[in-house]
């Protein structure tokens, strides 16, 4: 991949001047950048936004980075920078074997970072999918819109952070808390958050809400999306009253 190609980042850090630096200096050679001071409003970004490099660090207010790393391999396989004042080899260990393609110690160059971000641009490939097309409905992820028989679909945002997680793993099982994680930024919360927004997806998008054939629900796992051509053996109808 050439080195003039521009890339959304995500920059995790508790450290404001950090971000700043890290910031001006990504900005300064054409790169998007999406900032991000906590765990929890680390994966509602990458969720949103979907970067193609998250720079990370370990020691935040709220979530260790360890478990924000496990929380992104869920879902993406986007390269993850950790960024760390954590230096004992144990810890570089546990994060990289949590999922992280590179580690950083702090203090570090600003020149060894460039140099790194290069190295993991050059593995991904920027095709994330753009549109994701069923019999019944088609999702644009780029442009952020359902068209349903050529009208576009009124979603509200959280009913269109859900749709995204689902849709950009067809056929892939996406757990409840990975979904509360994603879309709410939180890992421990009444399933009911979900139930409640599914019902209104489905009234939305289903042809019969009451029978589901594209989102699919699995009790006490989770939920599926299956658009067309995907066949998946579930235990459900997605309709069970101790699941959304």
């Amino acid at each position: 991949m050439s080195q003039q190609t521009k890339a959304r980042i995500l920059v995790v850090d508790d450290e404001v001047s950090l971000l700043h630096t890290v910031d001006m200096n990504l900005r300064a050679r054409g790169h998007s950048v999406r900032l991000a001071t906590t765990g929890a409003a680390a994966l509602v970004a990458a969720a949103q936004d979907l970067p193609d490099v998250v720079v990370l660090d370990l020691g935040l207010p709220d979530l260790d980075g360890i478990d924000v790393i496990r929380g992104l391999r869920g879902w993406t396989d986007v390269p993850i920078i950790v960024l760390s004042a954590r230096t004992n080899e144990a810890q570089k260990v546990l994060a990289l074997d949590a999922g992280a393609n590179d580690y950083v110690t702090k203090p570090f160059g600003m020149d060894e970072l460039m140099a790194r971000l290069r190295v993991a641009l050059r593995t991904t490939t920027f095709q994330h999918p753009s549109v994701v097309a069923t019999a019944d409905f088609e999702i644009d992820l780029a442009s952020r819109r359902i068209r349903r028989d050529g009208v576009d679909v009124r979603l509200t945002a959280t009913e269109w952070r859900v749709v995204e997680v689902l849709a950009r793993n067809p056929g892939r099982l996406i757990t409840h808390r990975q979904l509360l994680e994603d879309v709410w930024g939180v890992s421990e919360a009444k399933t009911n958050y979900i139930r409640v927004f599914m019902v209104a997806i489905r009234r939305k998008l289903e042809p019969d809400p009451a029978r589901p054939r594209y989102f699919l629900t699995e009790p006490g796992s989770g939920l599926r999306f299956v658009p067309e051509g995907i066949s998946i053996e579930s235990p459900t109808n997605g309709d069970g009253d101790d699941v959304p």
